[in-house]
C-alpha cells in the first residue's frame, strides 16, 4: 500500500486538492476491478482539522494533521491562490515536515503554483522545474537558484515532480500513475478522465507578457521600444545607440533583466502577435509573417515552432474559430 499525502495549504485551489484524491481513488477501483487489492491510501493532510478556502465559501476537512499523518511514500502540493509570497508565508509549517519526509524517502509532487510552496523548501534548487507560465517571471524571480523550465507539462527529477500550469496537472497525476502502477493503468485514467496522456508542452497555451519585474528602467525603456516596433526591422546596434549604452553591457543587462536575449525578446513579441491573428483573424500565415516583420517564410515557420510548439498553419487550425467551422 502506497501512503499518498495530498496536502491542503491555506488558500490552495479546491480542484487542486479534489482532482489528485479523485485520480487516485478512482485508480484503486481501477484495480480493484480486476480483483487486486486497492494500492493507495489517500490522506488529506492539513495543518488544521479544517482548511476554509475561497474566502471561507468551502470548507476541507483533513483527514489528518502533520503530526499524525501517515508517513507518506508520495506528497502532492496542490495550487496555491492569491499573494505567492503570503500564502507561503501562511504555509510555513509545511517546509520542513516536507523536507524531512523527503529525506526519509518520500517523493514530492508540486501542482501548478504549488510549485512555490516547494521551490521554498530548498528541495528544487539545481534542479528543474515547471509552474504556471502566468507565473514564471515571477518564480524566476523570487527562487533564482532553481531551473525554470516553463515551456514543459510535466518535470521528474530526484524523486521530485513539478508540473505546468492550471490543468496541466493532470498530465502529472497521469505520470505519477503510470509510475506507481504501470501503463495499462495510466492509460485506463487517461481515458475515463479524457485526458491527452502524451503531452508533453505548455507552449502553445502560453501567451508572452514582457517581463517587466524589474528595476532596469532603461532595459524596460528598450523593451517598450520593441514591442511598439516590432513590424520594423530593429538591430541590436541600433537599439544600443538609441539608449546610449555599450553593446556587451546592454545585452547583458536585457538577459538579467528579461531572462531573454535582445533577439529572442523580438521574436517573443513578434510571435505572440502573429498568435493573436491567427486565432482572431482570416489572413493567411504569408500575411501574418509579413505584417510581423519577417519575410523569409522558413525562418518564420521555425521560429513559431520554437516559440509555441506548433507550425503556423497547425497552431491557426487549432485556435481559430472560422478555421474550426471549415473542419
Amino acid at each position: 500500500m502506497k501512503n499518498i499525502a495530498i496536502l491542503v495549504p491555506e488558500t490552495a485551489v479546491i480542484e487542486a486538492v479534489a482532482d489528485p484524491r479523485y485520480m487516485f481513488t478512482a485508480v484503486n477501483e481501477f484495480i480493484k476491478s480486476q480483483g487486486k487489492p486497492a494500492l493507495f491510501n489517500v490522506q488529506l493532510v492539513g495543518l488544521t482539522k479544517e482548511v476554509k478556502l475561497a474566502d471561507g465559501i468551502f470548507s476541507i476537512h483533513t483527514d489528518a494533521t502533520l503530526k499524525n499523518a501517515k508517513k507518506p511514500d508520495l506528497i502532492i502540493i496542490p495550487a496555491i491562490s492569491g499573494n505567492l509570497e503570503h500564502a507561503i508565508k501562511l504555509n510555513k509549517d509545511f517546509l520542513s515536515w516536507i523536507v524531512i519526509q523527503y529525506k526519509n524517502g518520500a517523493e514530492v509532487a508540486s501542482l501548478c503554483v504549488g510549485a512555490f510552496i516547494l521551490a521554498s523548501t530548498g528541495l528544487l534548487n539545481g534542479k528543474n522545474c515547471s509552474t504556471h507560465w502566468l507565473f514564471a517571471n515571477e518564480f524566476r524571480s523570487m527562487f533564482p537558484e532553481v531551473d525554470l523550465v516553463d515551456n514543459k507539462i510535466v518535470t521528474d527529477q530526484n524523486g521530485l515532480y513539478t508540473s505546468g500550469g492550471a490543468n496541466s496537472y493532470w498530465n502529472l497525476l497521469l505520470h505519477l500513475v503510470e509510475k506507481y502502477t504501470n501503463r495499462e493503468l495510466a492509460i485506463l485514467a487517461s481515458k475515463f478522465f479524457v485526458l491527452d496522456i502524451d503531452r508533453k508542452s505548455q507552449s502553445p497555451f502560453t501567451m508572452f507578457i514582457g517581463q517587466k519585474i524589474h528595476d532596469d528602467d532603461e532595459i524596460k525603456k528598450a523593451q517598450e521600444f520593441i514591442e511598439n516596433n516590432f513590424t520594423e526591422k530593429i538591430t541590436v546596434d541600433e537599439l544600443c545607440s538609441k539608449f546610449a549604452i555599450g553593446r556587451r553591457t546592454f545585452e547583458r543587462r536585457f538577459k538579467k533583466a528579461t531572462n531573454n536575449t535582445i533577439i529572442e525578446y523580438i521574436q517573443r513579441v513578434k510571435i505572440e502577435s502573429a498568435k493573436k491573428q491567427f486565432e482572431t483573424g482570416r489572413k493567411t500565415v504569408s500575411e501574418v509573417m509579413y505584417e510581423v516583420g519577417y519575410a523569409d517564410t522558413k525562418a518564420f515557420r521555425d521560429v513559431f515552432k520554437k516559440v509555441t510548439g506548433m507550425s503556423p498553419l497547425d497552431y491557426r487550425s487549432k485556435y481559430n474559430k472560422e478555421t474550426l467551422h471549415l473542419n
